[in-house]
């Protein structure tokens, strides 16, 4: 049995105990929650695989709503002719679905800035869900949704939009979404990508302990031993197949065995066919390698697809290699031969967190059981992360057994959770500063690409990020130069639209952000977050 589809199966019994059972000799229409490849079948394929794109956006079509019972939306169908028809296949689609628009249609205002966000909390919270058949994993407690095409919670948004919920003393909110995120714990033994059938074989970059942590400042330690049984849980399906690696099958999932022994991670997916969201643009990433490399195989591309995916950068040239021209295309992307900096620092601080929480319980052994841990894995992040030569935090690909080429932002994070030294830290702010730091704050990587994570955007959890970690290490004029920047850069957008944006061009702040598989979006929950809360401290 997959792993995939134990969480299906979870999911189908929570929601018979959602919906109840149907009454004896009483006809009701059956709830279907599943991924939309085996809700929708061969229509699923049909709009997916379009090229006239008949929604819009690829992931339009497998966020709509049944109208009705979906084997008859089916049968009636397969029985509709003229379906190479647009217009047909779009009238048959409003007939039977209801199609969804954009998560922030509201109408602008002169608010300021700080007013605006807070207006805008409203607008992008979800009340708790209504079981209905569809892909929506139905959550118990409100959350807040990015905005725009992102019409469901998303597992690290949430940690940078708790910041500003922080900021506006919404304590109710951050206790719900940490209460939605430990009750998918519980569920599907770890946190999905987002709260949709089509993200249940992969995760995020794992925050969770982070936001543990942020409602501990607020309500105390407690916190940390009320909540230690879903961050060991967690812990569990990072680590998951750990016992396997050997120095001849040094991978598996999302661990991997280094050369010299020790135990680090990648991101990874269950599943290794098109992204049921993005279902055509991967069969044509996928068909542009193997026209490129003839020896490519379809779900290797997949996979590494889905794993960036998972890293939430997707996507970078940190996954992609070099081609003849220098320049970085998808089709060569490579993400699950990657050890990620940020991904191991993260995972370092889950380590910290449960030493910290058994701490909180009197358990001194199960303390020290995961202080080894975080001690071993600090160790190895400085021996494969940490580049002499280039004098900062680099990724590390284990198959070549060497570190990526590629500098970015995610060099920072040893510095936010306080794994590098005094003399690293100065070395990686020097190079921040002379490299990184541009008009309207730090910029992802320092690769100009078609790809969204790359140069010239610049990310709200990325600017965060970089801030706290120099000031973990005393940098406070080159952190708080970020911040101005930054700041300066979310208000001279906002003065000229009233909106936030998902990401900026820091490069060029008379530019548009750009690069990636759609429009920037607006709302939008992370940036929200980090302004109000760099703004209001």
């Amino acid at each position: 049995m997959t792993k995939t589809f134990t969480a299906k199966t979870v999911l189908f019994l929570f929601l018979i105990l959602l919906s109840g059972c149907q009454l004896p000799g009483k006809k009701t229409e059956s709830i279907k929650i599943l991924p939309p490849e085996e809700l929708y079948g061969q229509l699923f394929i049909d709009i997916q695989s379009n090229e006239k794109n008949i929604l819009g956006d690829s992931k339009t079509f497998v966020d709509c709503v049944p109208k009705g019972d979906i084997d008859k939306i089916l049968s009636d169908y397969s029985k509709l002719k003229n379906k190479s028809d647009s217009v047909v296949i779009r009238n048959f689609l409003e007939a039977n679905f209801t199609i969804p628009g954009y998560e922030t249609e509201y109408k602008t205002d002169s608010s300021q800035i700080n007013d605006h966000i807070t207006k805008v909390w409203a607008l992008l919270k979800r009340q708790p869900d209504e079981v209905k058949s569809g892909t929506l994993i139905p959550l118990k407690f409100s959350y807040i949704v990015p905005g725009g095409r992102f019409r469901e919670v998303y597992y690290w948004d949430s940690y940078f939009t708790m910041l500003g919920l922080q900021a506006d003393n919404q304590t109710e909110t951050i206790q719900n979404m940490v209460d939605n995120f430990s009750n998918l714990i519980n569920s599907y033994g770890f946190i999905p990508n987002g709260n949709r059938t089509y993200y249940l074989s992969r995760s995020q970059p794992p925050f969770y302990a982070l936001m543990i942590s942020l409602l501990a400042e607020i309500k105390g330690d407690s916190i940390y031993k009320k909540y230690l049984t879903q961050l060991e849980k967690e812990y569990s399906f990072w680590m998951n197949g750990t016992e396997k690696l050997s120095s001849t099958n040094n991978s598996y999932r999302r661990v991997v065995q280094m050369k010299g022994g020790e135990t680090l991670n990648r991101y990874w997916d269950d599943n290794n066919t098109p992204r049921a969201e993005s279902y055509l643009e991967d069969i044509q990433t996928a068909k542009r390698a193997k026209s490129i490399r003839k020896n490519s195989k379809d779900e290797v591309v997949y996979r590494d697809i889905r794993a960036a995916a998972e890293s939430g950068w997707d996507f970078s040239s940190r996954w992609l290699s070099a081609n003849k021209e220098n320049t970085y295309e998808l089709y060569s992307i490579h993400t699950t031969e990657i050890i990620p900096v940020d991904l191991n620092s993260l995972l370092y601080n889950l380590e910290y967190t449960i030493s910290k929480a058994y701490q909180v319980c009197n358990n001194k052994e199960k303390a020290q059981e995961y202080s080894i841990k975080y001690t071993a894995r600090k160790e190895a992040i400085l021996k494969y992360c940490w580049s002499t030569d280039k004098k900062f935090f680099m990724d590390y690909n284990f198959v070549e057994h060497k570190q990526t080429e590629i500098y970015s932002i995610a060099g920072v994070y040893p510095l936010f959770f306080n794994i590098s030294d005094k003399n690293q830290a100065a070395l990686v702010s020097a190079k921040i500063q002379l490299s990184f730091l541009k008009a309207g704050g730090v910029v992802s990587t320092l690769n100009t690409t078609n790809q969204q994570w790359d140069a010239p955007n610049g990310w709200a959890p990325l600017q965060w990020v970089t801030i706290q970690g120099l000031r973990n290490y005393g940098y406070n004029y080159l952190a708080n130069e970020i911040k101005k920047r930054w700041l300066n850069l979310n208000e001279k957008v906002y003065h000229n639209t009233f909106k936030m944006l998902e990401k900026y061009n820091v490069v060029n702040t008379n530019l548009k952000s750009g690069g990636g598989e759609y429009p920037t979006q607006d709302g939008f929950g992370w940036t929200n977050g980090v302004y109000q809360k760099l703004s209001k401290e």
